[in-house]
This record gives C-alpha cells, structure tokens and sequence, in this order.
C-alpha cells in the first residue's frame, strides 16, 4: 500500500467521524439523554420494559443505549447492506460494458429508498431497502436488445430505458396494495398463511447460501475469522458487544486482513487480497451522476413483469421481520403501506438513474443477531449511505472488503433466515400430518431451490426470466388456493 494511499485511508477515517458527530444531533440528543439516564437509574420500571423486552432481552428503542452505541448500530446495518447493495451495479455495468449503473446513485437511493418506506410505513417496519437482484435477467435483456430503436444505441443510452421499466414495475406495487386496501389484508392473507410464507421464508436463506459458499472460498481464513468473531461475540460477548457482533466480525477480519496483504500473504488463488488502486483515483466529494430515465414498451415488457418476482419476495421478507420482531407488520402498519413504500422507493430510484429497491433478507438476520429492532437504527443506516454516495473515495474504501469477510458474515445471515422460516412453521403449528400442507410446503421448496437459474419464457419476442424464488411463491399462493382445506371437527 503506497503512503499516499493510506493517508487517504485515514483523512477518510477523519472524514466519517466527524460525519457521524453531525448526525448526533439528527437523532434528537437531549431527548436520548433524558431516556438513557431515566433507563440506568431504574426509577421506573414500566418505562424501562417500554424499552427492552424481557422475554427474551430484545431492545425496542435503541436510545436507552446511548446515542454512541445507537450510531454503531447503525454502521452495522450498512455495513452488512452495502456489499449485496452495489454488487448489483458492479454486475449490471457487466452487461452494459461498463456503462451501466453507478455505485453512488445505488447508494443514495438505497438511503432515500429505505427513509421513504419509514414514511409510507408509520416509521413503525425496521427494514432497509437494498438493490433487488431479481431484475438482472431485465438488465441483460435490455443491453442486448439490437432492434428497433436499439439497433444503433450504445450501451450507456440503452440503460434509462432499462430504468423506465423499472418505473413501471414500481407502479405496479402500488396497484397490488390498492387491490389489497380495497379486499382487505385478512382476506389477502388468507392466500398467505404460515404453511405458505414459512418455506418461502426457509428457502430465501438457503438459496443465498451457495453465494455464502462462493464467497468463502475465495479465503478460508478471512471467512473463518470473521464467522469466529461474530459466534463468539453474539454468545459470550457482554453488554454492547454482544449487540453488535456482525460489525465486530467485520473490523476484527479487516484488521487481520490487512495485516496479511502487509505481509505480502495472497489469497489462494495468488490475487491480492487487498486493490486500493480505486481508492487512490477516487475524489473526495462528487454528487452521484443521476440521469433521467426513459421508456420504450420492448424495455418495459422486459423490466416489469419481474414485479411479480420482487412483489413475492416483498412479502416473504415482511413475513420474515414480522416473525424476528415479534409484530404483525402485514397488518400494522400495514401489506398495501409496505408495498407502497417499496414501489415508490423503487420507482424514484429508477427515475434518476438507479435501480429497483427491495426488502433485504439480509436485515432480518441483522435483526435476529443483533436483538436491537428499533427501526430508527435502520434510519441511520439510510443516513450513512446517503452520506456516503457523495464520498466516492470513503465508498471505495469500503468496497475494498474482501469477498471472503461478506462470506464469512454471509454464512451466518442467511442461515438465521432460513432458521426463522423453521420458527414460523412450529409457532403457528403447522400440521404436516395433513397432507395438503406436505404437498404446498414440498412444492415451494423444490422451486425455490430448483429452479436455481430461475424460469425464461418470451412475451411479445422479449425474454423474461422468474427467479425461482417468485416460482415458489407463486405456487405455493395457487396450490394454497386451490387444494381444499381439511375440515375441523366440531
């Protein structure tokens, strides 16, 4: 690493303290004060319960634990978004030759995105809104369109048609949670009971998993050391640390990653483990190169249709908060709010210029680890990434992470998914004695999980792919509906 270099490294680190002493004040301090000392002295009971559930130790309201602690709680969330969270453009600039989507126009729709979802959701849901992956299959087929209007286009034109579909499909969640207003969410739900959303819970987690996999095995070690940490930090770790062990496990192998790529020591595919030459011609402070989108019906048959996909899984992510947190989000604050919140964060994004935003699987687990469900943690994590887009050198540095230390996180996330999905199933007692449950639950499984390279079939010559998780979802909605229920005796 050249000394210029790793001073920039450490302006930066500069940088975001002093960023983080500007947002103290965004968090209400005086009111956060009152509450930590009213919390540590213990002269009300009822208003400490307020605050921590005694059940089973979970932290409603994270001011009780102090504004410090509040904002590394905060970076953990980011951090544990932001590697899925620009993978998407770093894949879609792939299909477009490098004139795809920017980092920091992801980034700071990922903030807007999330911050507007709290608005339409009562500021009651604690989820971050990521870059949905499953619109890569539009992207592809966007960027090798070559007929009609497309035939002479470059790649970089092609993308704000790609976006104008995504505009649309957003709008589509706004009609599914008009329909779901009008009919009621108890009568929409009824297509939704725990025999349907539970494996579909399960089978977000493991079809994340081959990725995990993937990920660790780029560096055993790094992955190893930062699973070791969390594990150890998240079971016998004591007051704050055992809240915030996902942050933990990232800087504790970070540290110990840079001290190998010091040493000289290499991945074992013989790549450095760490790439700064980003870093170093990255600028300080730039705003994010929004460009408006446009629309084509080739374009939007290729994007929209995809909503059915992204809808789905919408569903199973707040089916999955919902059973880490302990509350029924579906009916308050609300399905048709949380999919306004999703849609209108999905189409804002892809009307400057980003891409669709989604649920992120990766927050429940987040959730479940950190015991902390306070959804003003979440908005924090919307700020630092905001903050962020309009720091390309800081969002460099950041995305110098190595794979492994995502994968070793990875490992743990989405297994805590898929064990809520377990959860769901036994807490609501599903009988699988029944048949008609083993076939609906069998069903999603083998779809989620089988259908790894999704399903494409064409619609007016323009290819559409399903992912197999919206395959799953939409049988196991069909066969829920279709095959009849086993009649309960008097």
């Amino acid at each position: 690493m050249s000394d210029g270099t790793f001073s920039d490294i450490m302006i930066c680190g500069i940088a975001a303290g002093t960023i983080v002493l500007q947002i103290l004040w965004v968090i209400n301090y005086e009111s956060a004060d009152k509450i930590r000392h009213a919390v540590q002295k213990g002269d009300n009971p009822n208003f400490r319960r307020s605050f921590m559930d005694e059940t089973n130790k979970t932290i409603r309201d994270a001011r009780s634990l102090g504004i410090p602690k509040m904002l590394l709680l905060g970076l953990q969330h980011m951090f544990a978004m932001f590697g899925a969270t620009i993978l998407v453009p770093i894949l879609v600039n792939n299909y477009f030759n490098g004139e795809g989507l920017s980092v920091s126009v992801t980034l700071f729709f990922a903030g807007v995105g999330t911050l507007f979802f709290h608005i339409c959701t009562k500021l009651k849901v604690p989820a971050f809104l990521g870059s949905s992956f499953a619109f890569l299959g539009g992207f592809e087929t966007v960027a090798n369109l070559d007929t009609g209007i497309f035939a002479d286009m470059s790649m970089g034109e092609k993308l704000p048609y790609a976006c104008g579909g995504i505009v649309v499909a957003g709008v589509l969640y706004l009609i599914l949670a008009v329909i779901i207003k009008m009919v009621g969410v108890k009568r929409a739900m009824h297509f939704l009971p725990p025999v349907v959303t539970g494996p579909i819970i399960i089978c977000i987690g493991l079809s994340l998993a081959p990725s995990a996999v993937s990920n660790v095995q780029t560096n055993w070690l790094l992955a190893i050391v930062a699973f070791a940490i969390i594990v150890i930090f998240n079971i016998w770790g004591k007051g704050m640390f055992k809240i915030i062990p996902i942050l933990l496990g990232i800087a504790g192998s970070y540290a110990v990653a840079l001290i190998l790529h010091a040493c000289g020591i290499t991945n074992p595919d013989g790549s450095a483990i760490f790439d700064f030459a980003a870093v170093a011609s990255a600028s300080w402070v730039d705003i994010p190169p929004f460009q408006l989108c446009k629309f084509n019906l080739t374009a939007i048959l290729a994007m929209a249709p995809i909503a059915v996909a992204s809808m789905m899984e919408h569903i199973g992510d707040i089916s999955a908060i919902s059973a880490t947190v302990g509350e029924n989000f579906v009916e308050d604050p609300g399905l048709h709010r949380t999919l306004i919140g999703d849609g209108l964060a999905t189409s804002i994004s892809a009307l400057f210029g980003g891409p669709a935003n989604t649920t992120y699987g990766e927050n429940t687990g987040v959730l479940e680890l950190s015991r902390v469900h306070d959804p003003k943690v979440i908005r924090l994590a919307a700020c630092y990434a905001i903050v962020l887009s309009f720091i390309p050198k800081f969002a460099q540095i950041i995305s110098t992470m190595p794979i492994a230390i995502v994968g070793g996180v990875s490992f743990i996330l989405y297994g805590m998914i898929a064990a809520i999905g377990v959860r769901n199933v036994v807490e609501n007692k599903v009988d699988f004695t029944d048949s008609r449950n083993l076939i609906i639950a069998a069903t999603i499984l083998v779809c989620g999980l089988g259908f790894s390279d999704g399903l494409t079939f064409n619609v007016a010559g323009t290819s559409i792919t399903l992912t197999g998780l919206a395959i799953a979802a939409i049988m196991g909605v069909a066969l829920n509906a279709i095959l009849p229920e086993k009649k309960t005796e008097a």
